[in-house]
């Protein structure tokens, strides 16, 4: 069944990294009214890059957890098998 998943997963992966973008985009433009500072950037404040680099990270950590979760769950209700783990392992 995990292979059967990958293509799914791989698609729900492109998905959440465009809604996170967006999401992103959406934040930043609260934060700060220029364009979010990049690594290539020449002349930048590290402190603001930083920052752009720690909410960018996050809202896709956040956005891509809830997309491939959602996915495994449709995937489960279609075929009646969860593809993973059921809970996490102890330490």
């Amino acid at each position: 069944m995990k292979l059967l998943f990958l293509p799914i997963g791989l698609l729900g992966g492109l998905i959440a990294g465009l809604i996170a973008r967006k999401v992103f985009d959406q934040v930043w433009g609260v934060i700060d009214e220029e364009e979010p500072p990049e690594p290539k950037h020449r002349e930048i404040d590290r402190l603001k890059l930083a920052a752009a680099l720690a909410i960018q990270g996050a809202i896709f950590r956040v956005t891509r957890g809830f997309v491939d979760h959602g996915t495994r769950r449709a995937f489960a209700s279609l075929t009646g098998t969860w593809p993973g783990e059921k809970a996490p392992e102890p330490d």
